[in-house]
């Protein structure tokens, strides 16, 4: 029996996907599929239950993937202490990360970090959702350090971060500036949907110690920042949207600010990953760029 096949098989199990599974190994969904099949052939075991929807162990499955799963973790582990060998280490990194972070701390980063070291490859993943990063295959996630489980390591890579509610000067000619979070009810609000929840992002605002969830309606939702922010801009509602993505329009008087005092600051961004595992080399070596270290 291949370590490969046993591989491919725990690669299934844990995403509970070929598709995602595949993709982690870098062969076809249906490639993957034949080399279960021909694994649970030779094995004269059903390992995985296959429904349209999803994929799940059997009891079999279950037992192998106990079995065979510490020691592939144990193998990897061992693999990637060689690269320390080298005199510059190599390998593919995976993140996942929310667009914001990616963008105002990842790539200015890797800008200066990649052109050190050649040999290493980074995949960064945008996903608003709360993934499993284990689960999936990644190596470190990008999060809010509200949003980090408490099973991880989470390392801080940027400072508290700030809300801002604005909207386009063409806007505020059609509507009236909000007083208070009730007043947002009369607004068209341009909304963001979480597909960890699957439904729309609740707005939080704060003011001596009252909190205030608005649920903005609105005729626009989008899973992107980049959008919400154009949106805005474009004066076809309200944003509701990080102050340092903002404010180089609020200065220029593109986007005007309301309800300023309403706006709370949250914990800045982690990066995290799975606290049983030992740093790699490459996780080390991004550590040791993306630390905050204050202002």
């Amino acid at each position: 029996m291949e370590f490969n096949d046993l591989a491919a098989f725990a690669a299934v199990a844990r995403a509970r996907s070929f598709t995602k599974a595949a993709a982690q190994l870098g062969v076809s969904p249906s490639a993957l599929s034949q080399t279960i099949r021909n694994l649970e052939e030779r094995l004269g075991l059903r390992l995985l239950t296959r429904t349209t929807r999803s994929v799940s162990s059997t009891d079999a499955g279950e037992r192998l993937l106990r079995t065979v799963g510490p020691r592939f973790e144990e193998i990897e582990a061992e693999l990637a202490a060689l690269s320390e060998l080298r005199d510059k280490p190599a390998g593919t990194f995976r993140i996942t990360s929310g667009e914001h972070p990616a963008v105002s701390i990842l790539q200015p980063a890797l800008n200066r970090f990649l052109l050190d070291y050649p040999d290493i490859r980074v995949e960064i993943i945008i996903d608003a959702g709360l993934r499993d990063i284990v689960a999936e295959g990644f190596d470190a996630g990008v999060r809010m350090g509200e949003q980090v489980a408490k099973d991880m390591i989470a390392v801080r890579i940027g400072p508290d971060m700030r809300m801002a509610l604005v909207g386009s000067p063409a806007y505020f000619e059609r509507n009236p500036r909000p007083e208070t979070p009730h007043d947002l009810a009369a607004h068209s609000c341009i909304n963001a949907r979480l597909p960890t929840y699957g439904g729309l992002f609740t707005w939080g605002l704060e003011k001596d110690g009252r909190e205030v969830r608005v649920r903005a309606e609105g005729q626009l939702v989008f899973n992107s920042l980049a959008l919400r922010y154009q949106s805005a801009l474009d004066g076809l509602g309200l944003g509701y949207m990080p102050e340092d993505k903002v404010m180089p329009a609020i200065v220029d008087g593109r986007l005007i600010r309301v309800l300023e005092d309403w706006c709370p600051t949250f914990p800045g961004y982690h990066l995290y990953y799975p606290s049983r595992r030992q740093p790699s080399p490459v996780l080390s070596l991004l550590l040791d760029i993306l630390r905050y270290r204050g202002p």
